[in-house]
């Protein structure tokens, strides 16, 4: 069921015109039906926004916090893995010194969160989350384990393919950009009601990450590589904030 209608849904707009960003009201996503944005965008005095933030400086970003699998007590269980990219403007110039930050569910596929009760088990050794800063060349890169599908009820046997949350800090902490990195090949797709709100398949593809036999380590790790591209025709697709949320 939930495939003929996200098959609807994409053969609509494709007689008018593909979205690059998800639909709000994207019906098979059940919970977009009442919470989806109805008004117009409420614009808030950056200055003031700043005002209440919390202070941060590159100082405060150690290296180490780019690797996830140093954890207090041991290695995380699961498949290691590097996911690299660049930060780029529509240009494709490079992104400088951005703070990129990502969060994840372990191997399992389970969140350290309150709100998370899926019956897999808590890895006492992964915690799920990172940062770093770009470099001069726009480029970031994590060690992490590779997340586990995970389910959620959304619709009957609905299963979330493993992904990592990206966010993504310009100058100021008014232009927060937050986003989804997929694994290639992942069975899952066609039948994820997020991941198909984007119903334009080019706008899905650069969601997808690249297996990179280069950025792998003999015996060690498998590397992933992708780009985040801000603005232009091939931006990455960027999703509003939501308190809890970890879909």
């Amino acid at each position: 069921m939930i495939s003929a209608e996200i098959a609807a849904l994409h053969a609509a707009d494709a007689r008018t015109s593909a979205q690059v960003q998800p639909r709000l009201d994207f019906p098979p996503y059940r919970s977009t039906i009442l919470r989806h944005p109805t008004k117009d965008l409420h614009h808030a005095d950056p200055e003031e926004i700043e005002l209440l933030s919390p202070v941060f400086g590159h100082q405060d970003v150690d290296p180490l916090e780019a690797d996830l699998t140093i954890q207090r007590g041991g290695e995380p269980i699961g498949e290691r893995i590097r996911i690299s990219g660049r930060v780029l403007d529509g240009e494709g110039r490079p992104v400088r010194r951005q703070l990129v930050e990502i969060w994840q569910a372990n191997a399992g596929g389970r969140y350290i969160h309150k709100r998370d009760q899926h019956p897999a088990p808590i890895d006492p050794h992964f915690t799920g989350v990172g940062r770093t800063l770009t470099d001069d060349d726009g480029g970031y890169s994590f060690v992490s384990i590779k997340p586990g599908p995970y389910p959620w009820r959304n619709h009957r046997n609905a299963w979330r393919p493993a992904h990592v949350h990206f966010s993504v800090f310009g100058d100021a902490f008014t232009q927060r950009l937050v986003t989804q990195m997929y694994f290639p090949g992942d069975p899952l797709f066609a039948l994820d009601p997020i991941y198909q709100s984007i119903t334009d398949q080019s706008a899905r593809d650069r969601l997808v990450a690249r297996y990179d036999h280069d950025t792998s380590e003999h015996e060690w790790l498998l590397g992933y590589t992708w780009d985040i591209v801000l603005t232009g025709s091939h931006a990455t697709w960027t999703e509003p904030e939501q308190d809890g949320d970890h879909a």
